[in-house]
């Protein structure tokens, strides 16, 4: 089902660069461009795209690398004494006897330890190590009150570095870890820990990790942050960040991938039930108007008369009826009364009709030929179209195919087959269709249209674009068709042609919504944020259902610059509840949930805060349809919980960078 909602072309982002955070989405998405813009300058506003055309970034190389003429240590505190030169003597002057001869020991085996670390003997340095640490345990248990703590947890860092040296990466991990209970804050430890988990391919242990380090960068540099001043690079790039998501998301996605399946009943339902809710009333109607034959079954839905001098009193269970012209006339029926269904809008009902039809004509396999004029071919159509409402993608394809079979040159069908296969990222066979449809009608404006949104899928406008202008030629008042041509006019800069497109569309429709939420984008691109906000207004209050709108006027509010003596804060209240409003209209509108999940956890300052964010994201994947925005709303979940637990394993109960 090809929706707006997929069309990442215009639907932007905005960030906090200025709103004192610590989500680490918010951070990647803000700090390339905030990180060393002069004051005063202007940027373009953000799009929000999830799609890279294709390209693939290089691997990024490990999070540190090992470098040392001594055989690669990874840091320096190897090299470290334990009794630090400086204020040795004012140190060794307050302790007893006791305590001067324990540190002299400790001294003494450090020495050892290191002189075999030069000696590349890296087992024996850490058994040196041990040796040391040993003499702090027997000394005081209780060495983390003790004055000896700095030297546990700087012979536990110099043992875990021998360990790493010597290929034993469990032994390292567990004085990491040990060093860490101690002191959550000790970078070398953390970034020692990983290293060894990404070359243990423990990826979401590594991302936990990752977000730690980037969580004490933020703190680091919270100041900057909170008053959107240039930062240094964050230690662990965003490349790495995405590597290591990309090992991560998989196994997510396949968990969730066969839920969504038990769900719609894409590959086992028999009885064409589905769990799954239908799309929204206002997406399923735009579905139906992408369709150059909207009006002509509108027309016959209306001379079929009322739904309810269709009702017969014996209205029994289908599956009682044997006799093929029975089954014939009750096919027709439910036919026209799933039409008329449609015509008023009560999609749920109509589907049920429509897959009763269906049924009734399996059992009775002559009954099809009995239907008045193309009824049968007409009921497979409508079964299709009901199934792919309810992403059962197989028995729709299974549904359009009886009809192709039946009216081969009917390209509409192949139309509507090629849409299916497209939400189920059969991107090649989609095209095929789309290329039979258009060699039975090469003016077929149904195969121009949609072929050009698996064009802009692929990252081909200039493909797209060809499309529609003919689409357009050949019929000028198609609204959507110039509505899109719209879209990719003003991506590509072109604002006085994409203005004639919405002008030519608004004179068909001057009350349409999408052309004012289209009008709104123009401006958008255009970085009039004002006037982008007014035109989505209008177009929410035309249509109050459309979510897009609110979508959008969210995102507008997010690129407005600050006001002066505002405290350099973006209003993200506003545009968290458009988010808001927007899943209250349609609760299948994915990119209001990427969107608001990102802005939550942008803003959140309690880490009960950040918990409901992935709350949110749950919600979200319970009503995912679509194979794209599961990878992208798995990675966003992930990410939250990562860190969340990385804040948690931090000790730390608030984000608030004040």
């Amino acid at each position: 089902m090809s929706s707006r909602q997929n069309n990442k072309t215009l639907m932007v982002v905005g960030g906090l660069a200025a709103a004192a955070t610590a989500s680490l989405v918010m951070w990647y998405l803000t700090s390339s461009s905030s990180r060393a813009e002069p004051e005063g300058s202007t940027k373009k506003p953000k799009k929000l795209s999830t799609d890279d055309n294709g390209s693939k970034s290089r691997s990024a190389p490990p999070i540190t690398t090992p470098t040392n003429a001594a055989g690669g240590v990874v840091d320096d505190e190897e090299q470290t004494p334990v009794v630090q030169n400086k204020n040795r003597n004012l140190k060794h002057s307050s302790l007893n006897q006791g305590e001067r001869t324990l540190h002299a020991r400790i001294e003494e085996l450090d020495k050892k330890g290191k002189a075999l670390f030069k000696n590349k003997q890296f087992l024996e340095a850490a058994q040196t190590f041990t040796d040391a640490l040993d003499l702090i345990g027997e000394y005081d248990d209780s060495v983390g009150t003790s004055g000896l703590s700095r030297q546990l947890i700087t012979l536990m860092n110099n043992r875990s570095a021998m360990y790493e040296k010597a290929n034993l990466p469990e032994l390292a991990l567990e004085d990491c870890t040990s060093i860490l209970d101690l002191e959550p804050n000790h970078t070398k430890a953390r970034t020692r820990k990983l290293r060894i988990l990404e070359a243990l391919q423990r990826w979401y242990e590594s991302l936990v990790e990752i977000c730690a380090v980037q969580l004490l960068f933020m703190q680091a540099n919270r100041t900057n942050i909170r008053m959107g001043l240039p930062t240094p690079p964050p230690p662990v790039p965003q490349s790495k960040m995405e590597e290591v998501l990309a090992h991560v998301v998989p196994e997510q996605v396949q968990k969730y991938s066969t839920l969504l399946n038990d769900n719609t009943g894409s590959s086992s339902s028999s009885d064409g039930t589905s769990k799954r809710p239908l799309p929204s009333d206002y997406t399923i109607l735009q579905l139906l108007k992408s369709y150059t034959g909207y009006n002509k079954w509108k027309a016959q839905a209306a001379r079929d008369g009322a739904v309810s001098g269709m009702t017969t009193v014996d209205d029994e269970d289908v599956s009682q009826i044997t006799d093929d012209v029975a089954a014939a006339d009750r096919a027709t029926l439910l036919l026209k009364r799933g039409r008329r269904h449609v015509y008023d809008g009560s999609y749920a009902a109509a589907m049920a009709d429509f897959e009763a039809g269906y049924q009734l004509l399996q059992q009775n396999k002559k009954a099809g030929d009995l239907m008045e004029e193309d009824g049968h071919a007409r009921l497979l159509e409508w079964a299709g179209m009901g199934r792919h409402w309810q992403y059962r993608l197989d028995p729709a394809v299974e549904c359009y195919e009886k009809a192709v079979n039946l009216e081969p040159n009917n390209a509409l069908l192949l139309v509507k087959q090629a849409g299916v296969c497209m939400d189920g990222s059969l991107q090649k066979e989609a095209m095929t269709l789309f290329e039979t449809a258009l060699d039975i009608d090469p003016q077929c404006a149904d195969a121009l249209l949609h072929r050009s949104n698996l064009y802009m899928i692929q990252g081909k406008p200039d493909q797209a674009k060809r499309d529609l202008e003919q689409c357009v030629k050949l019929h000028p008042n198609h609204v959507m068709a110039r509505l899109r041509l719209a879209s990719i006019l003003a991506a590509t800069q072109e604002a006085d042609k994409a203005r004639q497109q919405l002008d030519a569309a608004e004179r068909v429709e001057p009350n349409s919504s999408e052309v004012q939420s289209y009008r709104g984008e123009l401006h958008f691109t255009q970085g009039e944020m004002e006037q982008a906000r007014v035109q989505f207004e209008k177009a929410m209050k035309l249509e109050p259902n459309n979510p897009t709108p609110y979508v959008n006027a969210a995102m507008a509010i997010l690129n407005t610059p600050p006001s002066p003596g505002s405290n350099m804060q973006i209003d993200a209240k506003s545009a968290m509840e458009l988010l808001e409003r927007a899943l209250s209209v349609d609760p299948q509108f994915m990119a209001a949930y990427v969107q608001l999940g990102q802005l939550k956890l942008g803003t959140a300052t309690q880490l009960v805060e950040a918990r409901q964010v992935i709350e949110l994201y749950d919600r979200a994947l319970e009503n995912c349809r679509t194979t794209e925005d599961l990878k992208e709303l798995c990675s966003m979940r992930i990410l939250a919980v990562a860190q969340v637990e990385a804040a948690t394993m931090l000790k730390m109960e608030t984000f608030n960078l004040q």
